[in-house]
């Protein structure tokens, strides 16, 4: 079925309307629970997001101008997932004219190294926290607080609480504890708001204030945004995209790589994180690759599908997308620019959910996050219980690595694969080039896709699609000595321990989901891995013919 025939099959259909209508069967059989109708209903409240009106953000601006006239210029945001991504695009990318604006440094991580950054910069009396949980329960969240609000009232006695901020849904036990902790102020999200479709919310929004960003501008380009996604016509902006990721992942053309500008370049996680997380599972889904070094055409496999995100000066990404074009690759072009941001955080969750009633699956829950979770928790009882950790297949010497691996007990479908790096050695922005070069020689070494994971952030974004996607993955795990062990207040164990045991729970996850995944830990974490990893992949067993391509 050509692009614009399924378009146009859904807009004959009505499903624009059907999703503003709130029809829960576009993404769960009508015979299944009534809870689970209403789970969805519950989760659509982002259709409504750019409804606010003037008196909320003016609010936020009046707050956002209180802080900083009391000082408050360093901003810490605690989050994972959706509640910390959407402030990081926000931060990175300026919407509006330049004006006074507080620094932003979002923690969504349990790495020693980036803990100690924050904490050796830190300025008590010019500090804020923003504690950004929709649950109130997240557990790094919560580990983040412990201990940071032990530093603000070691410095600053009685007064800490008003250093900190919370984010969250009413009732939760976040709300609970930042009153009992007389936090400065609690913003409530309506709770029909999901964290990964949460930016155009108070988890969004509040960081946007702080940033100086145009709040105003933000919300009425969403708003037309809203406004020309309701119509039922094959050029809906949000139901053609949607209809497009939708088809092709259905037809097994499932990675969809998504190439952005410089200027836009920091929304590609954000969509990495809404694409996967709400599309990757019961053995579907898309699977958005951003941040992937664009080369030789013929480096990318068959199961690729295309978006570009152009502006007026992306003069190259403009070349790139006419080369796609003319080699009949599938291409999805979208024409935008930075003050259209809000535009598009609506027309790609629009998108998703476009995408979740075609590919039947429901786009607004994450099942197999909780694996992880379930068995990071055993694995600190572990650890309370013995002092170590569990790493089962145990791990082995190999050279200057430690390894383990677990193979699935039936052979992974051959058709589509992708190899996912998951990388959680301590943070260092300087790494990133070596990544991209391994990713590189992956492709050169056989045209798949593959993607970058920082542990533990990727458990709230692809964690999802690894597990409850298709069966094509290869998962290679980093994990490395950290130089510092920082005890987590009420707890018998560091963010160290803790960091490692979300490795070692996800392995143990992924293993059980039949996964093939190789974990290598490293005594020196600035080890090159290229060769190791390359070898893993050769491992599998190269397919026929003068090129060695041991994946397909």
């Amino acid at each position: 079925m050509p692009r614009s025939t399924l378009a146009q099959t859904l807009a004959d259909d009505r499903l624009p309307t059907r999703i503003w209508n709130r029809e829960t069967t576009l993404f769960a059989p009508a015979g299944a629970p009534r809870e689970l109708h209403n789970t969805i209903v519950n989760r659509l409240g982002w259709l409504d997001s750019p409804s606010q009106d003037a008196q909320d953000l003016a609010e936020l601006l009046l707050f956002a101008d209180e802080v900083r006239g009391a000082g408050l210029t360093d901003v810490y945001l605690l989050g994972m997932g959706g509640s910390s991504l959407c402030a990081e695009v926000l931060r990175d990318i300026p919407v509006g004219k330049p004006h006074e604006r507080c620094r932003l440094t979002v923690l969504d991580t349990t790495d020693e190294r980036a803990i100690a950054d924050v904490t050796d910069g830190l300025r008590p009396e010019h500090t804020l926290f923003l504690v950004a949980s929709k649950s109130g329960t997240t557990s790094e969240v919560n580990a983040l607080e412990r201990y940071f609000h032990g530093l603000m009232s070691a410095a600053l006695g009685a007064t800490a609480g008003r250093h900190f901020i919370a984010i969250t849904d009413p009732g939760t036990p976040l709300d609970a504890h930042a009153a009992a902790n007389n936090y400065q102020r609690t913003f409530l999200n309506p709770p029909s708001i999901g964290g990964r479709y949460s930016v155009l919310s108070k988890f969004g929004l509040v960081p946007a204030a702080l940033l100086g960003a145009d709040l105003g501008l933000i919300i009425r380009r969403a708003r037309r945004m809203a406004d020309d996604c309701r119509a039922n016509i094959a050029s809906n902006p949000g139901l053609a995209l949607g209809a497009f990721m939708g088809e092709h992942a259905a037809a097994g053309v499932d990675k969809l790589t998504v190439l952005l500008p410089p200027a836009l370049a920091p929304l590609g996680p954000w969509i990495e994180q809404l694409v996967a997380e709400s599309t990757g599972k019961e053995g579907r889904g898309v699977l958005p690759v951003v941040d992937e070094p664009f080369e030789d055409l013929d480096q990318f496999g068959p199961d690729r599908a295309f978006v570009v995100v152009l502006t007026p000066l992306a003069v190259d990404l403009a070349a790139t997308a006419l080369t796609l074009e003319r080699a009949n690759r599938p291409l999805f072009r979208i024409q935008t620019s930075p003050d259209q941001l809000g535009a598009e955080f609506f027309r790609w969750e629009f998108a998703t959910a476009v995408a979740g009633a075609v590919l039947q699956i429901n786009p607004f829950d994450e099942p197999n996050v909780r694996s992880a979770k379930e068995r990071t928790n055993a694995q600190i009882d572990a650890y309370e219980k013995a002092g170590a950790l569990r790493p089962d297949p145990p791990l082995s010497r190999v050279a200057n690595f430690h390894r383990r691996e677990s193979r699935p007990h039936e052979p992974m479908a051959s058709k589509g694969r992708y190899v996912a790096i998951l990388d959680y050695r301590p943070i260092d922005l300087a790494r990133r080039p070596a990544v991209a070069l391994l990713r590189r020689d992956i492709r050169r070494l056989t045209p798949v896709a593959t993607t970058h994971g920082i542990g533990p952030r990727y458990l709230h974004s692809t964690g999802q699609y690894h597990k409850g996607g298709p069966n094509t993955g290869f998962f290679v795990m980093l994990t490395s000595e950290d130089a510092t062990a920082t005890p987590i207040p009420g707890s018998n164990y560091t963010f160290s321990v803790l960091k490692r045991a979300q490795a070692f729970g996800d392995f143990e996850a992924l293993a059980a989901a039949g996964r093939h995944v190789v974990h290598f830990h490293l005594d020196d974490p600035e080890t090159d891995i290229a060769g190791p990893v390359l070898k893993a992949l050769s491992e599998i067993g190269p397919r026929k013919g003068p090129r060695p391509d041991p994946l397909r």
